[in-house]
């Protein structure tokens, strides 16, 4: 790691890991992106950006300096002043004008990283990473602009975040501001997104970079079902082991676009933001805003490389919680066992088997408050339905704990319901344009968080609850996007800010959460897995992935989410069958096979299991607390793809010392009259053996990496099993 300055040249030169980051001032002081790839030892590479071929620089040839702006690769294009592709920044200033021109200042190097004030980032010590500050000025505006690269010691990583300021004494509109441009210099790529809708999220979508910008977005109020804020772009060759591919993801919960833009010249011009639709922001003077963190990952190692790397950067720099490193306990949710139909008695009963069966968490989702018989009412009356649960919360958790389990609970604290005494003392807390219907989905409305009347009022009633009895975990859940868009409290001027502002309201009740309970383990969902996003991860060490928790419609999802996201983050949980989404009958063994690659929870009632199935449950905890250390802490190696394999799949997680390895196969449909199948196995020691624990046969790891393993057929379909391998000595 380390930031290189040439301030004779004005150039800059970031190492992180085994890549470099090149940036350059050119003539006119505007400041150009020069290289991003792998790691290079050059001090002078100004060379690439052609300032001696036509048209020049502007001090050369003043004349053409529009089709100067619309080739030069900008670290950060500014709108209306010639460059014709998409911009990172527009401003619309006191006069109603639009363009704006930052140029270069100044700099600064610092160890470690800065913060972003009110949103997640990555962290990093002084000896983890150093950051740029370049400072930019747009004179004519009187603005500040001032871009942030942070470089990581020991990962493949450039971090971006951007604050503009307004220097003035007049007030001025933010239009864009975009945390991160790349600029590539031909357009060779696949455009990697992850794409889908509720209870198919983040399916992975591989499409050639055609003309034109190519994009995916959200403007639902959340990261959404719909699109992931993630994108790779990727070489045509990149398979999972070899080739090039840069990763990029924000660390943001709300409205996003993230866009390749291949452009008249054959090159691509990268993006990621905040999303520019139905944002301004008024910026008075003396005040500034800041963009959200965007994640730039190289790997010259294909798909799987950039993934490792997203894991280990997420893993040790961005989730926080005291469960990250630990293993989390194995959890029983009544939400597919009862729904709303359950008393203290009913939950009692299951607890009572599930304790016998080893299940550590119970937790209790929607309907126990309020006069919630059904998701009509009661949200936003954050007090215990003292009908289906007598004497309050407390005697119901002091029996769970007395089987020895501990205690969760489900709670939507941005919702609210119109059959609600909150909604109906306080109407005008609801999101919402004054004079036209309110577009309800799931019959609730949503809170107005970016007023802090509205949050207190909110996270006092949470409190209560919370210090009511023995909770130690909380499901927080998100069911419904925003509609409507308008506050209250904002005036006319700062209405088209309240996207943001509500997120930034989010981001500060859970901070407020995880300050004030920090023994709590905190699990975000939203819908499924709306919210699954890096912006999340900051606040809870783990996110209910979908839904849809049938096992092989979520091999799809699992395998999407880990392009950019550790499983240890995954909520996954073991369900009936037939299953509740698509009514699928697969064996008990793969769903739990599936649902280890993840948090492992249980969503079913387990006294309507068969004797079969119930006797299982102990042995499959028992594998995942003998193996979830694995997946938490190792490296991720796909086997297969999903998405366009439709026989199986396969993934191995290999310890960080290369000792040991757990391979799962899933046989997703059977074929007759076939032999074995051979797989090739991924991240061991060529050089050393390994056991195979179910056998007792020894390989080398150069065989079972370059020859392969054979995979009897599976009698069945939706058949899987697990392979446990371990380093040992070569026997003579």
């Amino acid at each position: 790691m380390s930031i290189r300055c040439n301030d004779a040249n004005r150039a800059f030169f970031l190492q992180a890991g085994g890549c470099s980051y090149a940036l350059q001032v050119t003539d006119g002081d505007y400041l150009a992106h020069v290289y991003f790839g792998r790691q290079l030892p050059d001090s002078d590479l100004s060379y690439l950006l052609r300032l001696d071929e036509n048209p020049f620089t502007p001090s050369v040839n003043d004349r053409d300096r529009a089709v100067y702006m619309d080739t030069l690769p900008f670290e950060c294009p500014c709108f209306g002043i010639g460059d014709y592709r998409e911009a990172a920044v527009q401003i619309l200033d006191a006069d109603g004008m639009s363009a704006c021109d930052f140029r270069y200042d100044s700099y600064t190097v610092t160890a470690g990283k800065t913060a972003i004030p009110g949103m997640p980032a990555t962290f990093a010590s002084d000896e983890d990473a150093q950051t740029l500050c370049i400072r930019m000025v747009d004179k004519h505006a009187e603005l500040e602009l001032l871009l942030y690269y942070t470089a990581f010691e020991k990962l493949n990583v450039i971090t971006r975040s951007a604050m503009v300021k307004n220097l003035g004494n007049r007030s001025c509109y933010i239009q864009r501001l975009l945390s991160a441009t790349l600029e590539l210099d031909d357009s060779n790529f696949d455009m990697i997104t992850l794409n889908g809708s509720w209870a198919r999220e983040r399916h992975a979508e591989r499409a050639p970079l055609h003309m034109g910008k190519q994009r995916i977005d959200s403007v639902r109020g959340e990261s959404s079902h719909q699109n992931n804020p993630f994108f790779a772009l990727a070489r045509p060759n990149a398979d999972e082991d070899c080739g090039e591919v840069y990763g990029f993801n924000l660390i943001y919960s709300g409205n996003f676009m993230a866009q390749a833009e291949r452009t008249q010249h054959q090159c691509v011009r990268a993006q990621i933001g905040i999303n520019p639709t139905d944002f301004r922001w008024l910026l008075e003077p003396g005040e500034s805003f800041w963009a959200p963190e965007a994640v730039l990952v190289y790997s010259c190692e294909g798909l799987g490389g950039m993934s490792r790397t997203f894991h280990d950067l997420y893993r040790t720099h961005l989730i926080r919680s005291p469960f990250r490193d630990k293993r989390r306990p194995v959890l029983i949710n009544n939400w597919e066992a009862t729904y709303f139909d359950f008393d203290a008695d009913k939950l009692i009963s299951i607890a009572e088997e599930a304790s016998r069966l080893g299940i550590e968490l119970f937790v209790m989702d929607d309907g126990w408050f309020g006069h919630r018989d059904s998701d009509n009412s009661s949200l936003g009356d954050w007090r215990v339905y003292e009908s289906k649960l007598k004497g309050g919360l407390k005697p119901l958790v002091d029996k769970i704990n007395a089987l020895g389990m501990e205690f969760g609970i489900w709670f939507e604290p941005e919702m609210v319901s119109p059959d609600s005494d909150l909604y109906r003392a306080h109407p005008d807390w609801a999101i919402q344009i004054p004079g036209r219907d309110l577009t309800l989905c799931r019959a609730q409305y949503v809170l107005d968080y970016s007023r802090k009347e509205v949050r207190d009022y909110v996270y006092n009633m949470l409190c209560d609850i919370l210090r009511s009895a023995n909770i130690t975990y909380v499901k927080w859940d998100m069911n419904r996007q925003l509609t409507e868009v308008g506050s209250a409290a904002l005036p006319a001027e700062s209405q088209r800010e309240l996207w943001h502002r509500y997120v930034l309201g989010v981001y500060e009740l859970m901070e407020r959460f995880v300050t004030d309970f920090p023994h709590i383990l905190l699990e975000n969902c939203s819908g499924g897995g709306a919210r699954y996003d890096a912006g999340m991860l900051y606040y809870s060490p783990q996110i209910w992935a979908s839904d849809d928790t049938d096992a092989i419609e979520r091999l799809k999802i699992q395998y999407g989410s880990s392009l950019c996201y550790p499983v240890s983050a995954m909520g996954a949980h073991v369900s009936v069958c037939p299953n509740h989404a698509v009514g699928r009958n697969t064996s008990f063994v793969t769903r739990g096979h599936v649902a280890m690659v993840g948090t492992f929870g249980y969503e079913l009632d387990v006294t309507k299991l068969s004797e079969e199935e119930r006797n299982m449950i102990p042995w499959q905890i028992d594998t995942y607390k003998r193996f979830c250390h694995l997946m938490r802490d190792g490296d991720q190696y796909r086997l297969a793809n999903p998405n366009s394999n439709t026989e199986y799949d396969a993934w191995m997680f290999v310890s960080k010392d290369q000792s040991e390895a757990l391979f799962t196969y899933v046989q997703i449909l059977r074929r007759p009259n076939y032999r074995s199948r051979r797989i090739t196995l991924r991240g061991l020691k060529a050089d050393a053996y390994y056991r195979v624990e179910e056998t007792g046969a020894v390989y080398s790891g150069a065989a079972l990496m370059y020859a392969g393993l054979n995979l009897e057929n599976l009698w069945g379909d939706f058949q899987s099993k697990q392979i446990y391998l371990t380093e040992v000595e070569k026997e003579c």
